[in-house]
């Protein structure tokens, strides 16, 4: 296997309160360079990207019907982490072939935050 991994990109956390959530990272010196929202099953979760120098941590609330097993958890379990690719197309390709078991059918890409 030879991927090319550039750098670590970010963790994302489940959180049950994202205002509450970024407040905290804000108290940390992070500032919230981006707020966005998605959807499951009809309804709307939120995001934030929260940076400190090249420190990248995704925090999210998921919609109201996945908020009470998200609730079960502690908060700031770890859900995902990633990396910057060259090629996420040509990687996520590489790794299916690998035998890696992929949780998306395509590489996920907030648009407002990468290029």
């Amino acid at each position: 296997m030879h991927l090319k991994i550039n750098k670590f990109q970010h963790v994302g956390i489940p959180v049950t309160d994202l205002k509450r959530s970024e407040k905290f990272y804000e108290g940390l010196g992070f500032q919230n360079v981006m707020h966005s929202h998605f959807e499951i099953d009809d309804e709307k979760g939120y995001v934030s990207m929260m940076q400190l120098n090249d420190i990248i941590i995704e925090i999210y609330q998921m919609p109201s019907k996945q908020l009470v097993e998200v609730a079960s958890r502690k908060d700031g379990r770890i859900d995902h982490i990633a990396f910057d690719v060259t090629d996420v197309q040509a990687t996520y390709n590489e790794l299916k072939q690998l035998g890696y078991t992929m949780l998306e059918e395509a590489p996920v890409k907030l648009s407002s935050f990468w290029n």
